[in-house]
């Protein structure tokens, strides 16, 4: 998973056009290094799956 296929996933979480997105456990390091250098990183909440996969979602409030 490139960097570019990483933010386009990321704006559509964002902009609601993806209600959420599993994340398989060989991208999520890929996956990680492109979400926390974002400015909104902490709208992002993801939650770890059984077999180490993550289901990311887009949080409207900030989480602290």
């Amino acid at each position: 998973m490139t960097a570019e296929e990483v933010s386009q996933i990321l704006d559509g979480l964002r902009n609601g056009e993806l209600s959420e997105f599993m994340v398989k456990k060989e991208d999520f390091l890929a996956f990680r290094q492109v979400i926390v250098q974002r400015d909104d990183f902490k709208h992002f909440r993801g939650i770890a799956q059984r077999g180490g996969d993550v289901l990311y979602h887009y949080l409207e409030e900030a989480r602290s």
